[in-house]
């Protein structure tokens, strides 16, 4: 019975996750601002939402029936990996998925009304973020499993950041451009990621910890946020950019 919902759960993930992958294109390199950026925004926000929803019912299903659910890892990796990369550690990354679209999407619809952004369920989810982290770097520790504890810095980080915005009573102009930019690409990131890391497990289950496959929409992603706000920066003191 868990192995069938599981599948399920897995196709509906891997549905929305390449929807979004591929429309995620579509604001980043599209014009800002305008009607297409909104309207494809809004689609990549819901597909994000639902895959880490998607992601975090996989994670508590492995955590409940590790060779259960992953029959194919049999033989080759033991229950405390599995429970450990696909349950610790994807239950940090699905909670992290939500958060960032969550949030960026919150960013921009309260951009006139930044008091808004300190709703129950926003500051909740910086809350689940910073837990689900800090617990995914404890059971790295104790799994062996050292990428677990590089990678729950990210959670911390983005629950920390995203507290310091929310809480801020004047944050400066334009500070919400930037906060919106860095959880939807962060978003990007995080599918990008579960794309090139955990989909390995299927080809070749060796490379799913491999360092190189982690950093390569890490760097990426970055770069692009780095890049974008740089841009934001000029604009908000006057300066003529590209579009």
């Amino acid at each position: 019975m868990e192995l069938h919902l599981f599948h399920a759960l897995v196709a509906m993930h891997i549905v929305t996750g390449a929807t979004g992958a591929i429309i995620f294109w579509v604001p980043v390199l599209g014009r800002k601002g305008g009607v297409d950026h909104r309207k494809w925004g809004r689609i990549f926000t819901w597909c994000m939402l639902a895959t880490g929803g998607f992601a975090t019912a996989m994670s508590l299903l492995t955590l409940y029936d590790p060779i259960g659910t992953h029959p194919h890892l049999e033989g080759r990796f033991d229950e405390v990996f599995i429970r450990a990369i696909f349950g610790w550690l994807m239950l940090h990354m699905g909670i992290l998925t939500v958060n960032l679209a969550w949030y960026g999407w919150l960013c921009v619809l309260n951009r006139r009304d930044h008091m808004a952004n300190r709703s129950r369920f926003n500051l909740g989810l910086q809350a689940a973020v910073i837990i689900a982290a800090l617990n995914c770097a404890l059971q790295g520790w104790l799994s062996g499993q050292f990428l677990m504890i590089g990678l729950s810095v990210v959670g911390v980080a983005t629950g920390v950041t995203n507290l310091f915005f929310i809480l801020n009573p004047r944050p400066a102009p334009m500070v919400w451009q930037k906060e919106h930019l860095k959880g939807l690409v962060g978003c990007g990131i995080s599918v990008y990621t579960a794309f090139f890391a955990f989909g390995s497990v299927r080809i070749l289950p060796e490379l799913a910890l491999h360092p190189v496959l982690w950093a390569i929409p890490l760097t990426t992603g970055v770069l692009m946020i780095l890049y974008h706000w740089r841009k934001i920066g000029l604009m908000r003191r006057g300066v003529a950019v590209p579009s």
